[in-house]
């Protein structure tokens, strides 16, 4: 529709000149079958009724020039801003379904200029850049169309310095691509700077580098705008030399048509036609550079969104089935190597979990652990073994199914920039407000929440910066107790709270963990909290596995941590 709309505001707009011609040609010859006295005496009874007709005529056309422009605009440019959504829906649906492998080797500013700035790229060739591609394309044949129609000897001349253009147009179209592409990628580098730099500014601050740093941001924005005007300088030369050939164009045409009208081969409002003609290809034929630049530009964003959308998630999702889990964890022989780093994790470790079983993993740091946590939830798959849920491999499981039913409380707590009553809510987007405060009254964290001013609708900022490390620990046990889930798992998740706290949690897990599978990774031991099963990793081996009282009787790394803790 867009480009029929197109083809209609170009069509009347070319009749234009043509009625502006007749007219001229009509005054012309008019005027000479009257003397001049009798011209300005009676000019406006003489001339008054054409002039008005061929007045009403040409404004009419441009009208409807004007009115299909319009519509013209009102598709294709909504059609691009529907399209931009689109793109960027697609490409956040993506991002999400990619696992932790790919986020390790991707920096955050990069992946955000590719959703942001690659995007607003592409969408000015398809919304601008495509109506004006298509403006031109219509006005150039039906502008070459008319004039062959007058005289093909002026068309011949009024056009000859196009082929320059469209020469010179596809030699620096290939210089734009290139630099579009490396100031892409600059504007990706900064974005990343900036991002690092504003969620670490704790440690910038506290380590005094705010001068080092904005030197380093200062140097990296000189690298951008040197890049910047390079393609400026391409740009600026570009565009004069359009100009350039195009009112070379206009000469040609006066003079070869002066020429003309003086043997009588053209009339004057053929010279005039022309020259509306030779005007309006101007900006079109000038904007061509416009339009190979946003083409180039639009061209390099499209790769980068490529080459994430190309991307193939590792941790594959083959089933669809809802089910509950009664909370039997087996690892047969699993060994791990870390994609991104090819460093090896864990080699051969096998151990069972009961339904209803609480199991510590213990060790030294860099043993594995944490490890364990991320298999359980299959951030990663394993390099080799299996893992079983159930009695069922866990990759053979529903992944959304699996999460669902797994209450995790990870090592770096990490809490959104909305209030803490949403914050908790997280881990069940259906409760109540007095479950919210039930299950942070488990967590420890009530009392501390009802001292602030605004209570549970206190926002946290960013990451949840304007709490304490142990606030935020606490109310991310909060989020995962409140998922009510088959199995609870816990990296090391009360480091962060005092002796008190910790207590006063650990009552609670004794009766909520009772007949719910448990695992929790910790560096200490503690004797409130009773376990069935104690994991022993150094170096991502299994040292020692067995109960409380079976390990304590050895001397090993499990006895060394309970002494130093006595």
């Amino acid at each position: 529709m867009g480009t029929l709309f197109v083809g209609l505001s170009q069509y009347f707009m070319v009749l234009a000149p043509k009625e502006i011609s007749r007219a001229l040609d009509f005054i012309i010859s008019k005027s000479k079958e009257v003397s001049a006295d009798e011209r300005s005496a009676e000019y406006l009874d003489f001339f008054g009724d054409d002039i008005l007709r061929f007045a009403v005529t040409v404004i009419g056309l441009y009208l409807l020039m004007g009115f299909f422009m319009y519509c013209m605009r009102k598709t294709i440019i909504v059609v691009s801003r529907l399209i931009e959504y689109d793109i960027r829906k697609e490409i956040y649906e993506h991002y999400q379904s990619l696992d932790f492998a790919f986020y390790k080797k991707n920096l955050t500013g990069d992946l955000m200029a590719r959703i942001s700035q690659d995007v607003t790229k592409v969408r000015m060739y398809l919304g601008p850049g495509l109506m004006y591609g298509i403006r031109v394309t219509f006005l150039v044949v039906f502008v070459i169309f008319a004039m062959i129609r007058v005289n093909p000897q002026l068309t011949m001349f009024a056009l000859l310095p196009l082929p320059f253009l469209s020469l010179s147009i596809y030699y620096v179209s290939s210089i734009i691509n290139k630099r579009s592409d490396i100031i892409q990628k600059q504007i990706a580098n900064l974005n990343s700077i900036s991002q690092e730099v504003y969620s670490g500014i704790r440690i910038v601050k506290s380590y005094v580098k705010e001068k080092e740093f904005s030197e380093y941001f200062k140097d990296e924005s000189i690298d951008y705008k040197n890049k910047a005007l390079d393609l400026a300088r391409v740009n600026a030369l570009f565009f004069p030399l359009m100009i350039l050939l195009m009112n070379v164009s206009t000469l040609l045409t006066v003079y070869v048509g002066g020429k003309l009208y003086a043997q009588d081969q053209i009339t004057m409002g053929n010279l005039l036609e022309f020259i509306i003609y030779i005007g309006y290809l101007n900006w079109p034929i000038t904007s061509i550079g416009w339009i190979a630049s946003i083409i180039q530009q639009a061209e390099a964003s499209q790769n980068r969104i490529n080459e994430v959308l190309k991307v193939d998630p590792e941790i594959k999702n083959i089933s669809k089935d809802q089910k509950t889990f009664e909370g039997s964890i087996e690892f047969k022989n699993v060994s791990f190597t870390y994609p991104d780093t090819g460093i090896q994790a864990l080699k051969n470790v096998s151990f069972k979990v009961n339904p209803g079983e609480k199991l510590a993993i213990v060790g030294r740091t860099a043993s594995g652990k944490s490890t364990i946590a991320d298999l359980l939830l299959r951030f990663y798959d394993v390099t080799k073994g299996e893992i079983l849920i159930d009695g069922i491999n866990i990759k053979e499981l529903n992944l959304f199914n699996l999460r669902s039913n797994v209450g995790y409380i990870p090592q770096n707590v990490f809490l959104f920039s909305t209030s803490i009553e949403d914050n908790v809510r997280f881990g069940k987007n259906e409760a109540e407000l007095d479950a919210v405060k039930q299950y942070s009254e488990y967590a420890a964290i009530h009392k501390d929440i009802s001292e602030l001013p605004d209570g549970y609708s206190t926002m946290v900022g960013e990451r949840g910066v304007t709490l304490s490390g142990g606030q935020k620990q606490r109310v991310s046990i909060a989020r995962a107790l409140i998922k009510n889930p088959d199995i609870i798992l816990f990296d090391d998740s009360l480091s962060a709270l005092d002796a008190n706290t910790e207590h006063k949690i650990l009552n609670y897990l004794n009766e909520v963990l009772e007949n719910k599978t448990s695992i929790i990774v910790t560096h200490r031991i503690s004797p409130q909290l009773k376990f069935d099963k104690i994991l022993v990793l150094e170096s991502g081996e299994i040292e020692d596995f067995g109960s409380h009282d079976e390990l304590i009787k050895k001397d090993g790394y499990y006895s060394q941590i309970i002494e130093k803790q006595s």
